[in-house]
């Protein structure tokens, strides 16, 4: 049996500090639901520390989702970690994340603190958030940047307290795939005790490749968690996103080898809440859930997958929450996935010259037009004689 891969989602947290996306209570749990339906293992709820309306927030979300474990950030400090253990009480499950800086630079000018009182602060964090639950995760912030032996050092010793998941962010979108994937394979191999957690992995997308370090640091180094978001919302240039490492490790299970709890039917509904609820647009050739993810536009193409699917598509559009593919008439469609469309809308030609001829004037007006609508479609290809409705012309 194949080992469980943990989807720990941020949208409502990391997702929400990406400039504009401000989420009201009512916003999130509404997001929080649908991530619920989706059967997302961990849910960040918020920082409950941060405001009162995200302490408000993470306690709705508590006291509602029931099928997900709920998850707040806190810093490494008593206040942080009371306050996310009061909105997260009602909770049937809930997890404490913790995190503290770990990197020279972020030690010296953020902190301003010294490493020894770094990894005192960190154990005692840890300790700290075990008061109240056995599920802590702890986080050294900036860890792609931080001193090797400092790392294992600390992230020893908040094992040593109680940690049960250690997250390894890459704070700044600066590790490269192979790089990543070695640092999470030479922390499990030399901190003595890391076998008592779950190795995680959280990825900015600052050079585009935090889908590809995160999958490179589950394949290569043995994490088994992946903190993501919907569409990739995120500060900057955003995070890990959900439907891509989900659906890498779904379509690519001979690579992988491991299993995935989300159900993916969700995956689309998800991501259009999400859209419709920050007001930021998925681009059209997103990955997964884009609109034009399972477009077909070339008649090569067209031809390939009205004869069987998987020429040209790698995943079923159906099972990410889509109604089916989409065949797009244009200027580089050919006859056979015209003649599909007038099927489908109940234009029969009687005769292989009047099908020639009506895609004939199709190809003229794809010349000028990116994109031929089925009302056009059907207009040029009743200018011809012999136009039926009943069945096409075999």
């Amino acid at each position: 049996m194949a080992e469980q891969l943990i989807i720990f989602d941020t949208t409502l947290r990391d997702g929400e500090q990406s400039p504009g996306a401000s989420m009201t209570k009512e916003e999130k749990l509404r997001i929080a639901r649908q991530l619920e339906r989706m059967r997302v293992d961990v849910i960040e709820a918020g920082f409950a520390a941060s405001s009162d309306g995200d302490f408000q927030a993470v306690r709705a979300i508590a006291s509602e989702v029931k099928d997900s474990i709920i998850c707040s950030l806190a810093r490494a400090n008593e206040r942080d970690i009371s306050r996310a253990a009061e909105a997260l009480q009602p909770a049937s499950r809930f997890r404490i994340h913790t995190f503290l800086a770990t990197s020279p630079l972020h030690m010296e000018k953020k902190l301003r603190m010294s490493p020894d009182q770094v990894y005192e602060q960190a154990r005692r964090a840890v300790r700290e958030a075990r008061r109240f639950t056995d599920d802590v995760e702890f986080s050294p912030e900036d860890a792609s940047r931080s001193d090797m032996d400092f790392l294992c050092r600390v992230l020893e010793g908040v094992i040593a307290e109680g940690a049960t998941t250690i997250n390894v962010p890459d704070t700044v979108g600066y590790a490269m795939p192979e790089g990543y994937a070695a640092l999470i394979r030479e922390l499990r191999e030399r901190i003595p005790n890391s076998d008592r957690a779950v190795f995680s992995v959280h990825c900015h997308d600052d050079l585009g490749l935090a889908v590809a370090n995160s999958l490179a640091a589950v394949k290569s180094g043995g994490a088994r968690q992946i903190e993501c978001t919907i569409n990739g919302l995120g500060e900057r240039a955003g995070n890990t996103a959900l439907e891509e490492v989900v659906m890498a490790v779904k379509t690519r299970r001979d690579h992988f080898d491991l299993d995935v709890r989300v159900d993916t039917s969700q995956i689309v509904a998800a991501s259009q809440l999400v859209s419709e609820i920050t007001g930021f647009a998925v681009q059209p050739n997103k990955a997964v859930v884009g609109a034009n993810a399972f477009a077909h536009a070339s008649g090569i193409h067209q031809d390939g997958v009205l004869k069987a699917r998987d020429t040209y598509e790698i995943m079923r559009a159906e099972d990410v929450g889509w109604s089916a593919n989409r065949i797009v008439l244009g200027k580089l469609s050919g006859r056979t996935a015209f003649k599909q469309r007038l099927r489908e809308l109940g234009v029969m030609m009687n005769s292989d010259a009047e099908l020639n001829a009506a895609f004939a004037r199709f190809k003229a007006l794809a010349d000028r037009e990116a994109i031929v609508s089925d009302v056009a479609l059907v207009a040029l290809a009743r200018q011809g004689e012999g136009v039926n409705s009943g069945s096409m012309h075999p």
